[in-house]
């Protein structure tokens, strides 16, 4: 199987040294209280883990947390879907996943792939800070607030902490990770909650996820090598990013 996003090594870090994974080393640090699978993960895996965020939207290209609202993609969106879907369109996946937020599931329609919906993999549940940008939070507040350190208010919904949503990428991983065995997966979701289930994929604390950054419609590649957790390739898209993306 060849990629284009089939790259070398580009970065790894993990807390677990000389040993295969396991999927138990996917809990650790996270309050989950369902059950391990009853086999393990595979010693050595072939297959990489694809993360396609979901195309622009407008609350996206204003910088407005998108948790729990189900808006649709813009035109600019459905073009970025399309051309993620060229990115991907080597692979030969097993498995695949989406949110079920319409943004994520018509990112995979226009990419050409038939997703089932897994709804661990919706985005982070803002509360209070849902459709508010960190300007405006930051403002009101009166302090450099960061959802990945200062967390959310209960709003119209209840709110999630990094670490609740980090223990929900840990249940898709028990998932995802025997797939790999013999085959690739794809997860097509969001941009925070990618962002966590690669710390939690690294063996690092959900926080990590502040210190790496998604754009809308942009690919990555997760996978093993010398049989430790790496990012293979990271926030690929049809352009070279101008700005960090707020949400």
């Amino acid at each position: 199987m060849s990629s284009p996003l089939a790259r070398p090594e580009v970065m790894r870090r993990s807390g677990v040294h000389g040993r295969n994974p396991s999927l138990r080393d996917y809990r650790g640090g996270v309050d989950a209280p369902d059950p391990l699978p009853e086999h393990p993960a595979p010693d050595n895996p072939q297959g990489k883990l694809v993360l396609l965020r979901h195309g622009e939207t407008e609350w996206s290209r204003t910088g407005l947390h998108t948790g729990r609202t189900d808006i649709p993609l813009t035109p600019r969106g459905e073009e970025l879907a399309r051309a993620a879907g060229r990115l991907v369109r080597g692979y030969d996946f097993r498995l695949i996943l989406t949110s079920p937020l319409q943004r994520a599931r018509r990112t995979a329609e226009l990419a050409g792939l038939r997703a089932e919906v897994d709804p661990l993999l919706v985005e982070w549940d803002y509360g209070g800070y849902e459709g508010r940008s960190t300007a405006d939070i930051r403002a009101e507040l009166g302090y450099n607030w960061t959802a990945f350190n200062h967390g959310v208010i209960r709003g119209e919904t209840p709110g999630e902490t990094v670490e609740e949503v980090a223990a929900r990428a840990s249940r898709v991983l028990t998932r995802v990770l025997p797939a790999m065995a013999d085959g690739d997966v794809a997860l097509i979701a969001h941009g925070h909650y990618l962002r966590i289930l690669t710390a939690v994929f690294l063996r690092e604390a959900p926080r990590f996820g502040a210190q790496i950054t998604l754009d809308a419609g942009s690919v990555s590649v997760l996978g093993f090598t010398r049989e430790q957790p790496a990012i293979l390739a990271w926030n690929h898209g049809p352009e070279l990013p101008l700005k960090p993306s707020e949400s």
